[in-house]
């Protein structure tokens, strides 16, 4: 085996060979390898002056190596390895100078282009690292396509080739999928959709046509709920939403419905996180970084703003605004602004609802509704808008249907200003 003409199957290599000599090699099960530790190293130069010492992520890159050395019997020519993931790693003491490292690789199981393997460093007998490394083989350039998918299921699509495509997976046509993303076995893919570089879909997770997934983003992984025993749940997701970098969305749980669903039109900016079994309607915004808890109920039109959070359980009304860096923890209301930690709230959305078409006699009626509300014990404020025919409107009637169906209560608070004020300034 020559090591350096077959590590040029390995993607990246820093900041050399690692590995000296193969001592032992069953092909397709285990290889020993080992890499003499010396002072000459360049890694040493400079690296903790006075005592040298090896970095564990080069430990981590010898054993990496090894397994490439180990896969390549396992895989067509010119097919090529990197590493995807490090699980379980323990260093259990120092690597330095003069140490002869023994390096381990026992494969474990392979499914089509993932391999795992079981890697284990060691000094005189003692275990110094230990890992489970998870490697991705990546086709040939111009395979790609062939291998990840069914011929019936690629007419139109794009795949780069080192995107990994479960051949299960549904892919509509004109859907063009970028660089390293993954998709899962489960995952059913609209028509036109742009799937970004690193992006993750997992899980039965169903996503509607022209909906755009930007790089890093992570849709359909599995609850962050200890309930959680890897029960079949599912996230819907309609069409033409767009999910920018760092987004996180869950699917559902088997005690919360057991489905995570998203309607159509909505924009999820970065790093915003959509937690198991949520409900999110039609057309909202979600600012930079904006949380939902489990089981939250977002309606059309909402803005959720920066950095806000939303309690388990709540829901977020129709047309509400929520404004940045804002806590809710009981129903958000509809067609109003509701602002701060913890949030209170602070009049009608008037600057929303008339971009959005709401005639200036409706905005009106849900002003004067709003007045009673924070003028007046809740009964008292819901008896007077019922009573009123001047403010008889469906917005009105399902304002108030809102705050009597809400299980955790509503947000009222007022700020300290007075309420006249509040409810005059736009």
């Amino acid at each position: 085996m020559h090591i350096p003409s077959v590590l040029d199957r390995l993607s990246y290599r820093y900041p050399s060979v690692l590995v000296d000599a193969v001592t032992r090699h069953e092909p397709g099960r285990r290889i020993v390898a080992v890499k003499n530790v010396t002072v000459s190293e360049e890694f040493f130069q400079g690296h903790f002056p006075g005592t040298p010492l090896m970095p564990g992520v080069l430990m981590i890159e010898s054993l990496v190596q090894v397994a490439t050395l180990l896969l390549s019997g396992l895989s067509a020519a010119g097919d090529r390895a990197w590493l995807r993931g490090v699980d379980k790693a323990k260093f259990r003491r120092q690597v330095v100078p003069g140490d002869r490292l023994q390096l381990e690789v026992v494969m474990g199981r392979r499914r089509r282009r993932i391999a795992r393997a079981t890697a284990v460093a060691s000094v005189d007998g003692q275990i110094v690292a230990e890992a489970e490394l998870v490697i991705a083989i990546e086709p040939r350039r111009g395979d790609a396509v062939s291998i990840a998918l069914p011929a019936a299921r690629t007419s139109g699509v794009s795949i780069h080739p080192t995107a990994i495509v479960h051949p299960d997976a549904e892919v509509g046509e004109g859907t063009v999928i970028g660089p390293y993303a993954t998709v899962g076995p489960d995952v059913v893919l609209g028509q036109r959709c742009r799937i970004g570089a690193s992006a993750v879909i997992d899980g039965h997770t169903t996503i509607g046509d022209d909906t755009e997934i930007y790089p890093f983003a992570s849709v359909g992984m599995a609850p962050q709920d200890l309930k959680f025993r890897g029960e079949p749940t599912e996230l819907v997701i309609g069409r033409q939403n767009v999910f920018r970098e760092f987004v996180t969305i869950h699917r559902g749980t088997a005690g919360g419905g057991g489905v995570t669903s998203i309607g159509d039109h909505n924009l999820f900016m970065a790093y915003a996180h959509v937690a198991h079994d949520c409900h999110v309607g039609n057309a909202t915004i979600f600012g930079n970084a904006a949380t939902l808890g489990g089981h939250v109920r977002v309606e059309d039109f909402a803005t959720i703003s920066a950095y806000s959070g939303v309690h388990q359980f709540c829901r977020v009304g129709r047309h509400a605004f929520i404004g940045g860096y804002t806590v809710v923890t009981r129903d958000a209301l509809p067609y109003a602004r509701t602002v701060g930690n913890r949030a209170r709230i602070y009049g009608v959305n008037t600057i929303g609802l008339a971009r959005r078409g709401f005639s200036p006699e409706l905005i009106d009626k849900l002003r004067r509704a709003y007045r009673h509300l924070v003028q007046h014990n809740t009964s008292r404020a819901l008896e007077l808008i019922e009573h009123d025919p001047t403010l008889a409107a469906p917005e009105v009637t399902y304002l108030v249907n809102f705050i009597t169906s809400a299980h955790r209560g509503v947000i009222l608070r007022r700020p300290s200003k007075r309420v006249e004020d509040l409810l005059e300034i736009e």
